[in-house]
């Protein structure tokens, strides 16, 4: 029969009769691990990964004292949870006043009550696990959440796409390309590693958003065959902005800054910026314009360009490549479109297998 781990209690103290005896009242109900100086202890918990539910921490040792313990718990995220009760005299109130101030949970006294002893630890023991149980709760529900949210942009970003006469398949398409841009940019030293300070999949997920601004523009001007006027082009140019602030909208309702949403209103805002300065909505140049958005400008052109759209008739895969190499420099991040022969082929696998 499988049995649960049993919760580790870390008693800390630097006299050796100290730690049995508490070793002793405890050990029927948790695994006990025993630290003989408050650097045994830290080298525990910050080295050697120990995580106990509770600390049972002595005040006055030789090396550090029992403060100083605790003060470089509270300082690391793993550990300045977990409740740390001070072994104290019994008529130290002002220093179990200083303890509790710092952020000690509680304290028990010597010499010990067996009763006091282990009631207290038990009452910690169980709010520790109350909180973990809630921490993970809490982390479910705003996953889900996000989640919801995440798949709720996706489906409008498909109807969007079909209100522009155009099938869902460039949401997939805008996907899968941005993803092998990426995978072949990890393999460079200028991109690498500020890929790898990204969350690469929340990236590659909020490309399929460059275009949720569109929701906000009239039929007439959206659809329209022939060539937009400057007025009209100037209303089509909103829907960047209109875009970031849809998903501002959604960002200020989740609990914590999603990444996804992020790169998402990133890419809506600056996918139409150039290189030289001379895009919209903000005029960034060069590295100025996030590198999301940077991706996101040569694959939505590079779609745009080999498929059928109310204004044009699809231009061929090399056509389509050499337009894009024509703007290095100007519309496009140079050292991106350089690694296009790389992604060539696969650009091509992508567009024949998922047509609209």
């Amino acid at each position: 029969m499988r049995h649960e781990p049993r919760d580790v209690i870390l008693i800390v103290d630097d006299i050796d009769i100290n730690r049995m005896i508490l070793a002793e009242m405890l050990k029927d109900d948790y695994d006990i691990v025993e630290a003989g100086s408050g650097n045994e202890a830290l080298s525990l918990l910050f080295e050697e990964g120990l995580s106990p539910t509770v600390v049972l921490l002595d005040i006055m040792m030789p090396d550090i004292d029992g403060f100083q313990v605790l003060k470089k718990m509270k300082k690391h995220s793993s550990t300045k949870h977990i409740p740390v009760l001070f072994i104290t005299a019994s008529d130290s109130d002002k220093t179990e006043s200083h303890g509790l101030s710092l952020g000690a949970a509680d304290y028990v006294t010597k010499p010990f009550n067996h009763d006091i002893v282990k009631a207290r630890v038990n009452n910690h023991v169980n709010l520790a696990r109350y909180r973990h149980r809630l921490e993970q709760l809490v982390e479910k529900k705003a996953a889900e959440v996000s989640k919801t949210y995440e798949q709720t942009l996706e489906v409008l970003a498909t109807i969007i796409e079909y209100r522009n006469l155009e099938s869902g398949a460039h949401i997939r398409r805008t996907t899968l390309l941005s993803e092998a841009l990426i995978v072949i940019m990890l393999d460079t030293e200028k991109f690498r590693p500020i890929l790898l300070t990204k969350n690469i999949i929340s990236l590659i997920k909020a490309s399929a958003l460059h275009d949720i601004g569109k929701i906000a523009i009239a039929d007439d001007i959206l659809l329209k065959p022939g060539k937009l006027t400057p007025e009209e082009f100037d209303v089509i140019k909103t829907h960047t902005t209109i875009g970031s602030q849809i998903i501002d909208s959604i960002s200020s309702a989740l609990p914590d800054n999603d990444l996804y949403l992020k790169y998402a209103k990133e890419i809506c805002l600056s996918h139409h910026e150039r290189w030289d300065g001379n895009g919209y909505p903000d005029g960034l140049k060069g590295e100025e314009i996030p590198l999301s958005a940077r991706i996101i400008s040569v694959v939505d052109v590079y779609d745009a360009l080999v498929n059928p759209r109310c204004y044009k008739e699809a231009y061929s895969h090399s056509t389509s490549i050499g337009i894009i190499k024509e703007g290095r420099g100007l519309q496009f991040d140079p050292e991106i479109v350089d690694l296009l022969p790389k992604a060539e082929k696969i650009f091509k696998r992508i567009e024949e297998n998922f047509k609209d």
